[in-house]
């Protein structure tokens, strides 16, 4: 309706037309900036689009001779068979369990050391803090891992610490009810510090006039962090918040996998690793497509949902 109002007396055809070639007039003046946009286009597009190929083999017997198209049709049969699967609560119980514990504990803290850090006045101390925080981001997974396993194995230092103080050693390592907490306080101590970066970035943009006129009104510091600082960082926070649990489901693969031993099994094994162990020890390449894909799914559900969610209630949202 707007562009017969602009446009009296245009056949929508004639209209469609119009914008068309305003359109490409727009990307001729902007050639530079969308053949900057091409290569990262070119990556979706190889690695993440066309790749979507292969989902035909969750509804297929995969014959690696035969090929995707070339293997019998068999529908849902490996979505069933996971379903009717022993492991199939313990692994959704395990990984929406893991996932959870990890967001509720994981995402507020970094909101927390960004404000902290914001009021420090101190710039040679706040660097240092931040450097101090920032550093545990660069360690690998695998040296990570490494460094838990030494810690916290049965002669390591914390056990050493426990028998100091009276107590009796603890084997975190082989106890299946100590690996959610190894796994989530890990994960805590490695990227809080790192995940605070954005929300220092939002805060810098907080015009220090908002806190000059608060202090001549008489606002102390808490005041002026939850009436100023805290929603300037809310959008970002819903953002970020949108992101985390649409992604719940695809918790890292490669620390849990590492940290797995034979004796915490019943709490370690999750989705990721269930479909890792299908696919490429067991061979089994259409039921772990059926599992990847159900893992998927209901990503993509929680992602609409929760941000269908974070929009009415807040008015930020991803779309």
């Amino acid at each position: 309706m707007k562009a017969q109002i602009d446009i009296p007396g245009k056949p929508a055809r004639q209209i469609y037309s119009i914008k068309r070639r305003k359109t490409w007039s727009k990307i001729l003046v902007n050639y530079e900036l969308y053949l900057l946009l091409l290569p990262a286009l070119v990556y979706f597009v190889v690695f993440s689009y066309i790749p979507m190929y292969g989902v035909l083999i969750a509804f297929k017997d995969f014959i690696a001779t035969e090929g995707i198209l070339g293997s019998p049709w068999v529908g849902f049969k490996h979505f069933e068979t996971f379903f009717h699967s022993f492991q199939f609560w313990s692994l959704i119980k395990n990984t929406l369990g893991l996932s959870t514990f990890q967001l509720i504990i994981g995402f507020p803290l970094p909101i927390m050391l960004a404000l902290m850090l914001n009021q420090v006045r101190s710039e040679k101390y706040k660097r240092f803090v931040q450097t101090v925080v920032y550093a545990p981001h660069f360690i690998s997974i695998v040296v990570l891992v490494g460094m838990i396993s030494v810690f916290f194995s049965d002669n390591g230092l914390v056990n050493n610490l426990i028998t100091i103080f009276g107590g009796k050693p603890i084997s975190f390592m082989a106890q299946p009810e100590w690996f959610q907490p190894l796994y989530i306080g890990s994960g805590v101590w490695q990227e809080t510090g790192w995940a605070a970066v954005i929300y220092l970035a939002a805060l810098a943009g907080v015009s220090p006039e908002l806190h000059e006129a608060a202090i001549m009104d008489g606002a102390n510091k808490w005041q002026r962090i939850l009436h100023i600082d805290i929603p300037a960082i809310m959008p970002t926070a819903v953002i970020l918040l949108v992101l985390s649990v649409g992604n719940i489901m695809n918790i890292g693969f490669e620390k849990a996998y590492l940290l797995q031993t034979p004796l915490n099994q019943p709490t370690a094994e999750i989705i990721p690793t269930y479909v890792y162990k299908l696919g490429l020890q067991q061979a089994q390449y259409s039921l772990a497509t059926a599992v990847g894909l159900f893992n998927a799914v209901i990503n993509i559900i929680l992602l609409i949902a929760v941000n269908k969610f974070a929009k009415k209630l807040s008015g930020q949202s991803l779309w």
